[in-house]
């Protein structure tokens, strides 16, 4: 059976930009601590995987470890990490719930789809459990978020671009590999998703675009839906010629690639356009 595996943030909804950091910044404004992230600042938090591993991250810095006033005992800032993880998790959750963080485009469209025609669809993300249920529910309802197992959270013991979380979801729901596309929206997403042996569309976005994705199968700026812009396709080494949207046809032809892929279309750094075919000239915007 087809089976197709969404990573969450970023894929599902632009929830660094919008969700992730804002949350951050609340927490570190309501425990008093003298750290502010700007986008630039979160950009480079987000090659760290995990929103503890993020927070953890600035026990690193001895300005902050003295200003903030952070013990030297490690019991005692598990317990500090722990307190500011859970405030900042409810308080994305708060952002969810506000509509806040609107599905990406295709999303809701394609999921339906997939489930509709039997396939197996599934979330596999090493955020907290409950955001990625939250954001789940928001982009496809309630009622279709029922029908999709979630691996999230500390459920394995390393973060992307350690592939455990996806190995974890082909071993849990029998998956065939040969069968299974993975959805992701970062380089270390795509290397978990290719270090378990399964192939990966990416979907990029504003933090992610100029990343090397070339172990992917497809590259698109967003899955695309009625009635917007056409997408674009960045790089595509599928069967398949993704025309204004990406469709299950689409995700069947990435899966007839072979585990490498072969070129179809566009080369890396060059944009194929949706509809005519490979430009002719590289996307300089990436």
């Amino acid at each position: 059976m087809t089976a197709l595996v969404f990573d969450c943030d970023g894929v599902l909804a632009d929830t660094e930009r919008h969700g992730h950091l804002p949350a951050f910044n609340a927490t570190f404004e309501q425990f008093g601590l003298p750290v502010r992230w700007s986008e630039e600042d979160y950009a480079e938090k987000l090659r760290i995987g995990g929103g503890k591993e993020r927070m953890a991250s600035l026990f690193r810095d001895p300005g902050f470890v003295r200003a903030a006033g952070i013990p030297d005992d490690e019991g005692q800032r598990a317990d500090l990490l722990a307190r500011w993880h859970r405030t900042k998790t409810a308080r994305f959750k708060q952002l969810v719930a506000e509509g806040a963080l609107p599905p990406r485009p295709g999303i809701t469209r394609v999921v339906r789809g997939a489930l509709d025609a039997g396939w197996t669809v599934a979330v596999a993300s090493t955020s907290a459990e409950e955001s990625v249920r939250a954001v789940l529910a928001n982009a496809v309802g309630e009622e279709t978020a029922a029908r999709i197992p979630v691996f999230a959270g500390d459920v394995v013991p390393a973060k992307k671009p350690d592939p455990a979380i996806y190995l974890l979801a082909v071993d849990r729901l029998s998956l065939d590999p040969a069968d299974t596309l993975v959805v992701e929206d970062s380089r270390n997403g795509l290397l978990a998703a290719t270090g378990a042996g399964l192939r990966c569309l990416v979907t990029v976005n504003g933090y992610t675009r100029d990343e090397d994705f070339s172990e992917a199968v497809l590259v698109v700026s967003e899955l695309g839906d009625p009635g917007r812009p056409p997408i674009e396709v960045l790089l595509n080494r599928s069967a398949g010629r993704p025309g204004p949207m990406v469709t299950l046809d689409d995700v069947r032809a990435c899966l007839a690639a072979g585990p490498a892929g072969r070129d179809h279309g566009a080369p890396p750094g060059e944009v194929q356009d949706p509809v005519e075919g490979p430009a002719d000239t590289p996307d300089t915007s990436r």
